[in-house]
């Protein structure tokens, strides 16, 4: 991570909030937030709209697949009963399913031809899902190369080429739900900003974007650089990743916040939602969820 000159520049940005109208974006969880939560069996990931209004007042929530256990292994038809009731608790609670973040179903540029297939048809049930949720779109993961790859230029590319169909096949599908098919920030190639940029030359979609997300770069990228190039490309959702909070300030203290949200706002003029994803240690999850949103409140003043 840089950041050399870090406090000049948060300066700068909140000095610029003071001299321009409040900011115009929307605050989401990610539900990833709870995953402490949902695993260790405190609460179930079908009552999370409901304490997502409730407890934070918050209106969009990010929904993940594995964190939907056990109904996720199950095919689309058998999971309906279950997806009516987390459809019912996000409506009762005036709370917006906006996607669905899918993980562990296959590798989309797998260098076998045969896995690559069963990777488009396992995700094409996730659209399913989102379709019938409501939601917006779906995110999934760029996997099938080593995080090497991106120092191997001609790996890179034969990478990029055998990726290329089957999103484009998802984007399809996608369009015709209404969908757009999201690329998160989320390891090995996709967290390098060049190799994304390679990736998007190639699948040439209008529903094909990305979820950049604060964290999720290798040490020793520039992640103020990252989510710059990243947000060229973002559609409908930015992920604000955080870790921990100064007691005194309420600043995220890993990264320079001020500087994120200037750029992608500000800078890209972004006006959707961007999610709360905490993943500190040293507070409780919902005391992190409180803190990240407090300061995504004051961020937009």
């Amino acid at each position: 991570m840089t950041t050399t000159g870090a406090a000049a520049v948060s300066a700068a940005a909140l000095g610029g909030v003071a001299a321009h109208a409040a900011r115009d974006y929307k605050i989401s969880l990610a539900a990833w937030s709870l995953h402490k939560a949902v695993f260790g069996k405190e609460m179930q990931n079908v009552d999370m709209p409901t304490r997502v209004r409730q407890e934070w007042d918050i209106e969009g929530l990010e929904l993940v697949s594995t964190m939907m256990a056990p109904e996720h292994k199950k095919p689309f038809g058998e999971i309906k009963p279950y997806l009516d009731q987390l459809a019912k608790n996000a409506s009762d609670n005036k709370v917006k399913l906006l996607l669905v973040m899918v993980d562990d179903e296959g590798e989309i540029g797998a260098e076998e031809k045969e896995a690559r297939k069963e990777a488009v048809t396992r995700h094409k049930k996730w659209l399913d899902v989102c379709e019938y949720l409501g939601c917006h779109s779906m995110r999934m993961n760029w996997h099938g190369a080593p995080r090497e790859i991106v120092s191997d230029a001609k790996g890179l590319e034969e990478f990029v080429k055998r990726s290329e169909p089957g999103f484009a096949d998802l984007c399809d599908y996608a369009a015709k739900k209404k969908l757009d098919v999201l690329i998160e920030n989320h390891g090995g190639a996709s967290s390098d900003p060049a190799a994304m940029e390679k990736l998007f030359a190639a699948v040439k979609h209008p529903n094909f974007g990305t979820l950049p997300d604060f964290g999720n770069f290798p040490q020793g990228v520039d992640i103020y650089d990252g989510i710059d190039r990243l947000m060229k490309f973002a559609l409908k959702a930015v992920s604000a990743k955080c870790h921990d909070f100064d007691d005194t300030t309420g600043d995220e203290t890993k990264m320079d916040y001020p500087r994120l949200i200037a750029n992608v706002v500000d800078t890209h003029n972004y006006h959707g939602f961007i999610g709360i994803e905490y993943e500190g240690d040293r507070l409780p999850e919902a005391e992190g969820i409180k803190r990240c949103k407090a300061l995504l409140d004051k961020l937009k003043a």
